[in-house]
């Protein structure tokens, strides 16, 4: 197996921002995985927050050695080493298992969706983000937005009741919430989230910082909109703790590991008893085309890192109307275009 990689700078159609900063660029590692004549696409979409970024990637897939394995079919073997290899590195670890998937996917001439016996007519409609930014610059989103049934919110800023009320000026559609951690105290979360209640808010997503579970809990309590984990859900480990504390947890390829991964979170979740989401972060198709494989299998999908891009160097899962539109090419469904 020859692995090699290189890195994209992924241009963003606006500044995307959330309680945490914005960023106009959005750079991103693609893995290619050779063997037998066939190349697996992975990406890895790093997140500063916990330690990664482009060059850890780098550093990450450079150290790999995959001389022990036969082929991709041994990806559990594989994926169990490398995992054990080093702590963290999970954008670096998805990079690697989304390779070997498209791979195994490409030798056996299915698209993944159908290998795992899942209907792609059951994947959910995804949200459409709408980041931190002026009024103005939010309604033109907004305005973008029309073919796109939900909408994502990113608020924790100081102007968040402003922002829901430009947005309701503009559109009546469902509205998904997400805080980013950005509402630091108990009290002020349940005064935000009583007030969404009457804005025809769906569910909010990580109101209060991961480190405040028991903060989280609290608020969870006093309020009747469901709240779905994101920050407080970045591996398996973490899923059992949240019952009781969460409606729902929201998986992120580049925060798991990978499908792999992904998959057993999100059987987890439903043992349970919540609510599952597929997520993702600012990625080129071929992270957004792997986490599509798996939506017919979740109750939310927030899958629209590839439409807020001007540079894709992929084509792959489109979402039309927010409908996810998984396609019948082999693996996860991505032909490269440069």
């Amino acid at each position: 197996m020859k692995i090699t990689f290189r890195r994209y700078d992924l241009r963003l159609k606006h500044t995307f921002a959330t309680s945490r900063g914005g960023r106009d660029v959005s750079p991103v590692v693609i893995l290619e995985l050779e063997h037998d004549g066939i190349i697996g696409y992975g990406e890895s979409a790093p997140i500063a927050r916990y330690g990664e970024s482009v060059d850890t990637v780098a550093a990450f897939l450079s150290r790999l050695d995959l001389t022990p394995f036969e082929s991709p079919f041994h990806l559990e073997s594989i994926l169990s080493s490398v995992d054990e290899s080093a702590v963290g590195n999970a954008a670096a670890k998805a990079g690697l298992d989304l390779a070997l998937h498209d791979w195994i996917g490409k030798k056996l001439g299915v698209p993944l969706h159908r290998y795992w016996g899942l209907e792609k007519g059951a994947a959910p409609k995804t949200s459409f983000t709408i980041g931190i930014d002026t009024i103005q610059v939010i309604e033109e989103k907004v305005r973008e937005a029309e073919r796109y049934p939900i909408l994502k919110i990113k608020l924790g800023g100081d102007n968040d009741e402003e922002t829901i009320r430009a947005i309701r000026n503009v559109t009546k559609k469902t509205l998904r919430v997400d805080a980013n951690e950005g509402w630091k105290s108990k009290e002020l979360a349940v005064e935000k989230i009583k007030w969404l209640e009457q804005e025809g808010v769906e569910f909010v997503e990580q109101p209060m910082p991961a480190g405040d579970l028991g903060g989280t809990a609290w608020v969870r309590e006093r309020v009747n909109l469901p709240l779905i984990a994101d920050e407080n859900s970045l591996r398996l480990h973490d899923v059992p703790k949240l019952q009781g504390v969460f409606d729902g947890i929201n998986i992120k390829l580049m925060k798991c590991t990978g499908l792999r991964e992904a998959m057993k979170m999100a059987h987890t979740a439903r043992a349970c008893k919540m609510k599952v989401m597929i997520g993702c972060m600012i990625e080129s198709s071929v992270g957004i085309s792997a986490a599509a494989q798996f939506s017919p299998l979740v109750d939310y999908a927030d899958l629209d890192g590839n439409v807020l891009i001007t540079d894709d160097p992929f084509d792959g899962v489109r979402s039309l109307d927010g409908s996810i539109s998984l396609n019948d090419r082999p693996g996860i469904g991505v032909t490269k275009l440069v």
